[in-house]
Parts: C-alpha cells; sequence; structure tokens
C-alpha cells in the first residue's frame, strides 16, 4: 500500500497591489503622506500625513476605539505621557533588551539589521545572536558587497535628557511602546474606576524606535503612532482569555474590508519571543514586500508585568474587601466588664477584632468616654 500524499501547502495569495512604489506615488499626489522635511533633502523613515492622510488615520483610530473602549464595559481609556522615569524601562527589560542585530560593512560603513539582509530571512532568534553566522553564511554588504562585522546587539530605545545640564542623572528615554504607561498606572485606574478583573485599559499615542534598517513606506516608521491594549486577568485565566481574544481581532479586520485570505496567524517560536512574553501570536498581512505584522497579541509573564510594583514595594492587588470608614479605621473589642478604659500603663489585655468602621463608637476619638464605646486600632 502507497503511503498518502503529502499535504500540499497553500499557494501565496498575491497582493493587491504587486508595487510598493504604485502606493508611494499615489499617496503622495492625493496628498495622504508626504516625506518629512522634504525641502531640505527629508529625513530617513519619517512621514508626515496630509489633508487625506490624517483623516484616514482618524477613521482608524476611532473604529479602533469604538472596538475596544466604547463598545465594551470592561475596557477603560489612558493617554500616559511619552516621557517617563528611566527607572520604567530598567525594570521593564527594554534597557538591557529591546535591542536587534546589527552588522556593520567594513567598507562603506553602512549599518544593517541582520535578520534583514538576503540570505538571512529564515535565521531563527538563537542564529541571529551567533556571532559566527555571517562567516558561515557567507553574508556580504548587499550595497558593495563588502565584508561585514559580526552581529551585535543595537538598542532601539531614543535617548535624551531632561532639565538644563546634560548628564547621566538627566537621562530620559522616548517610549518605544505606551504598554508601560498602562502598567505604571494599573493602580491608578483600578482604583479610580472600581474595575474587577478581567479587565484592559486602552490608549493611543505616539511611540518612537531607532530603527537600524527602517523602510517599505510606513510599514516600518522612527516616530510612529500605536493603539494598544493591556487586559489584565488572574494568571490561571490567562491561557483561556488570549485564545478567546484571537478571533475578535481577526473578524475587527474583516469587518474593515480587509480580505481574508490576505491574512494569516503567526504564533512566535519560543526562541523569538519578546522579553516579556510567554506566548506571542501575530496578524500579518500580505504586502507587496511580503508577510509582515499588522499586530501583535501577547500574554505577558506575570513577573515581568509587575516588575515596576514589585520594585517601588507594592502589589498589584484588586481586593475586592469593603472598604474601611475613613474617619476611623479600626477599632478593638471592648472588655467584657464595662469598665473604664485602661490607662496607658496598664496591662488590662483587650481583646482586637476589624473595625465595624464608625468613629463614634470608639471612646479615645470622642471627648466624651462611654460604657459601650470601645478604643480604635488608631489609637
Amino acid at each position: 500500500m502507497s503511503a498518502a500524499p503529502a499535504p500540499r501547502p497553500e499557494p501565496d495569495p498575491a497582493p493587491a497591489l504587486a508595487e510598493l512604489e504604485t502606493i508611494v506615488s499615489l499617496s503622495k499626489r492625493r496628498g495622504f503622506v508626504f516625506p518629512s522635511s522634504e525641502i531640505y533633502g527629508g529625513i530617513n523613515a519619517v512621514w508626515d500625513y496630509g489633508p487625506l492622510g490624517v483623516e484616514l488615520k482618524n477613521n482608524v483610530k476611532r473604529a479602533w476605539w469604538r472596538a475596544m473602549v466604547q463598545e465594551r464595559d470592561d475596557i477603560v481609556g489612558l493617554d500616559a505621557g511619552i516621557l517617563m522615569h528611566p527607572q520604567v524601562w530598567v525594570t521593564s527589560g527594554h534597557v538591557a533588551s529591546f535591542s536587534d542585530p546589527l552588522v556593520e560593512c567594513g567598507t562603506c560603513h553602512r549599518r544593517f539589521r541582520l535578520d534583514e539582509l538576503p540570505g538571512a530571512e529564515g535565521l531563527s532568534a538563537t542564529e541571529l545572536r551567533d556571532e559566527g553566522v555571517v562567516a558561515r553564511l557567507g553574508l556580504r554588504c548587499p550595497i558593495d558587497g563588502g565584508p561585514l562585522s559580526p552581529p551585535r546587539r543595537f538598542n532601539l530605545m531614543f535617548k535624551t535628557h531632561m532639565g538644563p545640564v546634560e548628564e547621566e542623572a538627566a537621562v530620559v528615554y522616548l517610549r518605544p511602546e505606551t504598554a508601560q504607561g498602562s502598567y505604571i498606572n494599573f493602580k491608578n485606574v483600578q482604583q479610580s474606576t472600581r474595575k474587577k478583573l478581567p479587565f484592559g485599559i486602552a490608549q493611543i499615542g505616539k511611540s518612537f524606535r531607532n530603527e537600524i534598517s527602517p523602510g517599505n513606506f510606513v510599514f516600518r516608521m522612527r516616530e510612529f503612532e500605536q493603539m494598544e491594549m493591556q487586559y489584565f486577568v488572574r494568571p490561571d485565566e490567562a491561557a483561556a482569555a488570549f485564545e478567546a481574544w484571537l478571533p475578535r481581532r481577526w473578524d475587527w479586520y474583516t469587518g474593515l474590508g480587509v480580505t481574508p485570505e490576505r491574512l494569516r496567524f503567526r504564533e512566535h517560536a519560543p526562541d523569538e519571543l519578546a522579553h516579556y512574553a510567554k506566548k506571542a501570536v501575530d496578524v500579518e498581512y500580505r504586502f507587496p514586500f511580503g508577510w509582515k505584522e499588522l499586530e501583535a497579541s501577547t500574554t505577558a509573564a506575570t513577573s515581568t508585568s509587575r516588575g515596576t510594583w514589585r520594585r517601588r514595594g507594592r502589589t498589584w492587588s484588586t481586593s475586592t474587601r469593603r472598604p474601611r470608614s475613613t474617619s476611623c479605621p479600626g477599632s478593638w473589642r471592648r472588655p467584657a466588664a464595662r469598665t473604664a478604659p485602661p490607662s496607658p500603663s496598664s496591662s488590662t489585655p483587650i481583646a482586637r477584632r476589624r473595625c465595624a468602621g464608625r468613629r463614634a463608637s470608639c471612646w479615645r476619638c470622642t471627648p466624651t468616654w462611654l460604657p459601650t464605646r470601645s478604643p480604635c486600632c488608631r489609637c
């Protein structure tokens, strides 16, 4: 008996347009996107949105905000600052780990991202960290064919200084993502909105990444706008919540008219996960330059998500216990015998209990003692 034939791979769908230059040319002529600082020669990977472009971008943002925030009861909005305390990025791991593999040509001294060179597109994250991968694959400079240096890690965050003096203590970073604003404001949002798990925090805002080799029009830019939502759940419910969100995000794209045949899910391999991620699945689109990420759904490691609060000696507790009274935070159980209150030097034992919570029940918080009153824990 002959073996069953192996299943054929699905054919790669054709992009909507074969040439990216067609889109670039049309966008400029119709007023969608212009090169930034064009009268001075432009600046690489920065684009300005024209009259029609800004309307299109705002329509997309409004559609996302309506679906993620306004039509849901468990997600609220936030607009965090671009500049944050530098310790935020140290604790989150971005200072140490938010980097890409960089190689430099020995003749023209141009720098490239290793995984975007011809012949290195399919390398795993482990291979990209191998110092001998350039020599092993015989990679050369795509511009002049010169030799390339071994890969080194290049941090993608823009660094600047705050205040009148440029010193190490004044270093701040332009945020590379909006997510950390949601993490550091978790307690503020949870307490002010009285949300219980699970709930989400969504925001739209500018982010900045010092990309090694940006390009492909507005797909990879150094200054861009992100739409992010962080959904907080209990650890034992994380897997189910993650799987529930994937079809919702797919339906959002197809509901806007995106052709389903040009969409696909791609799960990250273990060695290509971000430093904070336990699992990640991309929604990819078939662009003229290949399959590229539209958005990423990630379930983050609990220890990393809580890192900022642990650093500050705080917790992520969302306790639902009844709030205490603001006037009297606690009380003591009064003695069984209705006797006068003991003096500070007395050793008479008094049993304690949690405050039921009214100031009028405490004989040390009120000027007149009555036998039916008991001292509170503040006293």
